[in-house]
């Protein structure tokens, strides 16, 4: 029986000559938040892009509650049970907030006339609004969703990611371009909705991996050079060669 939420076998993206993902062989288990870290042009967001049917892998296996999904499309890999919040915002900036995150509340059940009779689709109504406030954005939820700050369109990206119920949340670079004040808001989020699903998330700054990773993983060059505890990771000396010592 397999144990992992989600296990890769093998994972290797080539993009022409660049292989992007070299052979990755992950496991997370339920409960768990992984972060995974590496200089940047490890590979990183194109993992994330693997796992989430974004992009095909040229070679190996991605499984998800022990069914394979290598293969399978963007929309019903969600339908399985993984979100992703992206690194650049995929919001719609010219709806409100509760209307993103409805939008996504509805995807995830293969409604197909988003906006049809809005009124008529109460439940989906309250669940986007509960979704607003757990991200912080209940007294937002009527703004445009281009009139958020920065900060605010980051936790709106969570949001959406949320609205389509994951039992696997995958965070690529959450606390990018925050300010300190703002970064302690995403990382006590975070730490919030981790007491009810699996986290993955991508992360340059070590302070908020420390502070949020019960396991580590980093890559450099396409292929994992280390797992463990956060610890144990910070202690490798080859992550410290390659990744740790340069700063970023």
């Amino acid at each position: 029986m397999d144990t992992a939420l989600l296990r890769t076998e093998g994972l290797g993206k080539q993009f022409g000559s660049l292989a992007a993902v070299r052979g990755v062989d992950l496991e997370v288990v339920r409960a768990e938040l992984r972060a995974i870290i590496g200089p940047n042009g490890a590979g990183k967001s194109t993992f994330f892009d693997l796992v989430t049917g974004r992009v095909f892998p040229t070679r190996g296996k991605v499984f998800f509650k022990g069914e394979e999904i290598t293969r399978l499309p963007p929309h019903e890999i969600v339908r399985r049970g993984i979100g992703r919040a992206f690194q650049l915002s995929r919001i719609f900036p010219s709806l409100s907030v509760i209307e993103n995150i409805q939008a996504a509340v509805q995807a995830r059940h293969g409604l197909r006339s988003l906006f049809r009779d809005i009124a008529a689709l109460e439940d989906t109504w309250a669940r986007a609004g509960e979704i607003a406030g757990d991200v912080g954005l209940g007294a937002k939820v009527d703004l445009k969703s281009s009139d958020l700050s920065h900060g605010d369109q980051r936790l709106l990206e969570v949001g959406v990611a949320l609205g389509t119920d994951p039992e696997l949340l995958l965070l690529d670079e959450p606390t990018a371009g925050l300010s300190p004040s703002e970064t302690r808001a995403t990382v006590d989020l975070v730490r919030k909705l981790a007491a009810a699903r699996t986290i993955v998330l991508v992360e340059h700054d070590m302070k908020v991996v420390m502070s949020l990773a019960t396991r580590i993983t980093v890559l450099h060059q396409g292929q994992v050079i280390a797992t463990g505890a956060p610890e144990e990771v910070v202690r490798d000396e080859e992550v410290r060669r390659v990744y740790l010592t340069r700063g970023v």
